[in-house]
């Protein structure tokens, strides 16, 4: 797991893996929030209730954990608030970091940066909320890095579920609305010159009206929406 040292927190057990040793070329960057009370999938909140929307985003965490644990790459898990032990992720399998930055763009340039100094050759970011994403969507990405040196994720809201490369590149992280539907267009435009492999557009989960009719969400409905 690399070296760890304790950060500033109320509990014993909150860790940071200040340096990681690769044990593979790849490096998958997953970006989280700390699973809390009306704290998450707040748009999703607005048609479920704050209770249902914990319980989607808890499933779509155990969702992401299990199409991940089994690929070939190192796997690190940044946390938005404070690192948590014995949770979803398991250490044996996921290294455990915060986001640093200002926004979410300089908190995605600063993972890039970290995992290309640390001698990754690819690097690949996803959010960990993601139903409509495999470990094999996750592989084919990584496989078309071999040809380009962007690969990325469009989903149908206008933003992007997966960005990868082997080069980093950052004005990908500057001057965007973060959280709107101009992002991927915005992207797109920054690589323009580059090459870039663009995966099968997805649907992400940020209104009821994209689970609705859904099977697997229906455990966590209020009954008046089953």
């Amino acid at each position: 797991m690399g070296l760890l040292s304790k950060k500033d927190t109320n509990e014993d057990k909150d860790f940071e893996a200040e340096f990681h040793f690769p044990t593979s070329d790849k490096a998958l960057l997953i970006f989280t929030r700390n699973p809390e009370l009306g704290k998450v999938k707040t748009r999703l909140a607005g048609g479920v209730g704050d209770q249902a929307a914990l319980d989607i985003y808890k499933f779509l965490l155990q969702h992401t954990v299990k199409i991940t644990s089994g690929l070939s790459a190192d796997k690190q898990v940044f946390y938005s608030e404070k690192i948590r032990s014995g949770d979803f992720w398991d250490e044996e399998k996921f290294t455990k970091k915060l986001q640093h930055g200002e926004d979410l763009g300089l908190r995605m340039q600063r993972a890039f940066q970290d995992a290309f100094k640390s001698g990754y050759q690819k690097a690949i970011i996803i959010g960990s909320d993601m139903y409509d994403l495999s470990q094999k969507d996750i592989e084919q990405a990584f496989a078309a890095l071999d040809d380009h040196n962007f690969v990325i994720g469009p989903a149908e809201d206008g933003g992007y579920y997966l960005l990868g490369m082997n080069v980093l590149k950052p004005e990908l992280f500057q001057h965007k609305e973060w959280g709107t539907e101009t992002v991927l267009n915005d992207t797109l435009a920054d690589l323009k010159e580059e090459s870039v492999k663009l995966l099968e557009t997805r649907n992400d989960v940020d209104y009821y009206e994209d689970i609705k009719g859904i099977e697997a969400f229906f455990p966590f409905l209020p009954q008046h929406l089953k």
